[in-house]
Parts: structure tokens; sequence; C-alpha cells
């Protein structure tokens, strides 16, 4: 996918939120907490940034094409300097869990505010 692709699929996405930060770096927020970066070519966060699931971080971080997220490491984020070395479903999958990560950590009430919860408690 190219990075305008994955801006408009991030824009897609359940109670997402879009802003530009950080020298022309895009954010997408759900609640707002970051789960996607999209930055400009040669930016310090690497070109696509993901919060990844706690559990597969280690292992994603070190798989080809990714690597920890310069100053989100420490949260579990990984970055893709080439986003054309995923396929387009892969990509989609990653940012949409990614997504479902920070939306399953906010608070129940917060979810059901923005339409993430079907049966509010």
């Amino acid at each position: 996918m190219t990075p305008k692709q994955i801006d408009a699929f991030c824009g897609k996405l359940p109670a997402a939120t879009r802003t530009v930060q950080w020298e022309g770096v895009i954010v997408f927020k759900v609640g707002g907490k970051m789960f996607c970066l999209i930055a400009p070519e040669e930016h310090s966060v690497g070109r696509i940034s993901f919060k990844s699931a706690p559990e597969h971080y280690d292992a994603l971080s070190r798989s080809p094409g990714f690597r920890p997220a310069p100053y989100l490491a420490r949260a579990k984020w990984v970055s893709v300097d080439d986003p054309k070395a995923l396929s387009d479903r892969e990509m989609k999958a990653y940012i949409t869990r990614a997504h479902g990560v920070i939306a399953a950590a906010l608070p129940k009430k917060r979810q059901s505010e923005l339409g993430l919860r079907s049966n509010p408690r």
C-alpha cells in the first residue's frame, strides 16, 4: 500500500481521527490514543509506524521489513520503512490489529461513547 492508501484506510476504521503533528507526521487515533503514524520520507520515526499487540512485539520487531519504532518502542510500536514490503492484506491486518489493541485498552464507557461496544455496562 502507498502511504496515501494507508491514510485512506485508517480514516475508515471505527471512531478513528486524523491529525498532523511533529513536522508533518499524520497521526491516527481512536479515543484520543494513537494507533498509526504515517511520516514523510526520511523522518526519524519511520515511514509507517503502528502499535503492536504486546505479545507479538518481540517477534514482529525482529521480522524482515520491521524494526522497533523510534521513540515508541517502549510502548510496543513497530515501524515499516518500506510499506510496499508488505502486501495490502498484511498492512491492513496489522493496522486493524493496532486499532483494536488501542480501542480495547480504552475504558468501557469511552468505548461505548465511540460506538466500539455493542453492550454498554
